[in-house]
């Protein structure tokens, strides 16, 4: 059966290690995107296509406990990231201790939506060819922060990807922040950047400016998204990911893409509230918009 979104992505085991404890978790691009779809109205089918060790499968069973359609392909190894923070949360270290196998395109041949999400977490989770054959099936849409991380021994290093151009040509919806689009397109203004995405092939380029809020180019058009406040700041790991999620959960409900991004935005507020993946609902994500129009009222 057709599925309206197929998020495709490895899940992480994570090492959080800070001054005080050390934590493991999963993670990762999929892991959050499909959490955060889980608590959206089913109106909206989709599925997460994943690879884990074998002994990793926890994850894979607890996100189908929680009644998320997940099929996982056997990888010699989890990806394995490992962050430490110093006193200071700003500054981390990160290594890679462990890499999954790549997505292939026999693995993939069967699978059939209307969206294709790809979540990469490395720059070689996703051979070139592998996207120029899904594009030929649905829609792409690519989250950029793993094309721009290139493993050497356990370091992780920053790069602009392989095969760029070509990779684009396909996509037609990808999401960058303020800096992954200055790696990207070697420009700092976001609405010149989204141009450049555009040039090459992009059919909606969205900017995450954090608390700027975001931007988004369609068809010659910009739109700007405001960033909602949230009532505290706890934990943005994964907000990039539920942006995505609601962002292409209302495209797919044929919702315009401003009304898109601010649903997106607010769902990203939610989240920032607590840590983990995004836990509530669309009427809660409907509230914070409100919330901010009335004010918004008041002060006019």
């Amino acid at each position: 059966m057709k599925k309206d979104i197929c998020c495709i992505g490895h899940i992480t085991r994570d090492k959080i290690v800070t001054p005080g404890h050390t934590i493991y978790m999963s993670g990762g691009t999929s892991f959050y995107f499909a959490y955060a779809l889980s608590h959206l109205p089913k109106d909206v089918s989709y599925e997460l296509v994943t690879k884990v060790g074998a002994d990793d499968m926890k994850a894979v069973n607890d996100m189908r406990a929680a009644g998320i359609e997940v099929k996982s392909f056997p990888s010699a190894h989890t990806v394995f990231f490992e962050n430490i923070y110093s006193a200071n949360p700003d500054e981390r270290s990160q290594r890679v201790l462990a890499k999954a196998d790549p997505f292939s395109i026999d693995e993939l041949s069967g699978e059939e939506a209307r969206v294709f999400h790809l979540g990469a977490l490395l720059s070689d989770d996703f051979p070139t060819e592998l996207v120029r054959y899904l594009s030929h099936k649905g829609l792409i849409s690519i989250d950029a922060q793993g094309y721009l991380r290139e493993v050497r021994g356990t370091n992780v290093y920053p790069v602009d990807w392989k095969d760029k151009r070509e990779v684009l040509a396909c996509t037609d919806m990808m999401k960058v922040n303020e800096n992954e689009m200055q790696v990207v397109t070697g420009l700092s203004d976001p609405h010149e950047a989204a141009l450049k995405l555009a040039d090459w092939g992009v059919r909606e380029a969205l900017v995450t400016l954090g608390s700027a809020g975001s931007l988004i180019l369609s068809e010659g058009h910009f739109y700007d998204i405001p960033a909602y406040k949230p009532r505290r700041m706890v934990d943005a790991t994964g907000c990039g990911d539920t942006y995505m999620a609601g962002y292409l959960w209302c495209r797919c409900r044929g919702m315009g893409i401003e009304e898109s991004g601010r649903f997106a935005a607010a769902m990203c507020t939610l989240k920032l509230e607590h840590s983990g993946p995004f836990d509530r609902t669309a009427d809660d994500v409907l509230k914070v918009i409100q919330a901010a129009s009335e004010l918004s009222r008041r002060v006019c």
